[in-house]
């Protein structure tokens, strides 16, 4: 399972390298950590969503603390593997996660997690999110996300949406729309987002709710139908389309995002600096203007209380419509 949709080779220019290091000529010895080596572990392959945000956001990274960083992938178990990493590490600064919207969802999922979500970390940031986009197969009859709504209502679980796995972005997000609009689909699990999105072009499943970034271009191009964005704001990159809530189905609000964080017991000046180190990252013209070219936006509230709050969200989904890995 993954929260994340896997980006096109283009998104933000990620490395298919496991691991990349961006230093400058001399550091302060008085940085995190005595000044060592920063490692940021991803949760997610090479070449992804996540993997591509940590490439974009690590060279800014290291000129705001003024030390090297380093990014390691740590793929698997949707993201508990590099969780588990980094929850298990020295609490100096040194090692740090960038996970998924996963890391909200895999408490509820996995019966027994290897750390505690809010007792093994300390939230850092909240560093982007890319609402979803509900395409469609160019052909589909359904010109709208009314006109979707009404024809599930006439033949309940005769229109499917694909997603990327039982428990992935594209299933929650299909479920909580089944939720609100009262409507009954039927969900067609793949492995992986890539055969998920090839069916849905070839219009062998009708519906899939995809990431911005990653379909920006296939909406573009017209291989893709977009019917409504999962944002509470339209989309800089789609303004013509809709949100859920213009579309019809408000409370529809499912984001993708990145979060920031380090291990239980970091010390609060450490955990200040790091936090300012990232805002002034993500105020970078280069790495905001990349983000919001994709159709996402920098986060601006308390990382702490939006982790709590799509971790309960998630947690309400799950169990009220049964949800599971398998």
């Amino acid at each position: 399972m993954t929260l994340e949709h896997p980006t096109r080779r283009g998104f933000l220019g990620a490395s298919a390298a496991c691991a990349a290091t961006f230093s400058l000529p001399a550091f302060a010895a008085a940085g995190i950590a005595g000044g060592k080596t920063i490692t940021l572990v991803v949760s997610y392959p090479a070449g992804g969503g996540a993997d591509a945000m940590a490439r974009l956001v690590a060279p800014k990274l290291a000129t705001a603390l003024g030390q090297p960083v380093i990014v390691e992938n740590r793929p698997g178990g949707s993201g508990t593997i590099a969780a588990g990493q980094v929850a298990r590490a020295e609490p100096d600064g040194a090692t740090l996660l960038l996970d998924a919207s996963s890391f909200a969802v895999n408490p509820a999922l996995f019966p027994k997690l290897p750390y505690d979500n809010e007792k093994s970390f300390v939230p850092i940031a909240v560093i982007a999110q890319f609402p979803n986009v509900l395409v469609c197969t160019p052909g589909f009859e359904a010109r709208s996300v009314a006109d979707v709504v009404r024809l599930a209502r006439a033949r309940p679980g005769a229109i499917a949406y694909a997603s990327s796995g039982n428990g992935s972005a594209q299933h929650l997000a299909g479920a909580l729309f089944e939720q609100i609009a009262q409507v009954q689909l039927t969900h067609v699990p793949y492995r992986g987002g890539g055969p998920a999105l090839n069916d849905v072009m070839g219009g062998q499943v009708p519906l899939f709710f995809a990431n911005v970034a990653s379909s920006l271009g296939l909406i573009q191009s017209g291989r893709l139908r977009p019917l409504a964005v999962t944002a509470a704001l339209r989309c800089r990159a789609l303004p013509d389309v809709p949100t859920m809530a213009q579309a019809g189905v408000p409370g529809h609000e499912v984001l993708e995002w990145n979060p920031i964080l380090a291990p239980a017991g970091l010390a609060p000046a450490v955990r200040d600096k790091l936090v300012a180190a990232f805002a002034r990252t993500m105020a970078d013209p280069e790495v905001l203007g990349r983000v919001r070219s994709l159709g996402g936006d920098v986060f601006s509230g308390s990382p702490a209380t939006f982790l709590k709050a799509q971790q309960t969200l998630w947690a309400r989904v799950v169990k009220e419509r049964g949800i599971t890995r398998d």
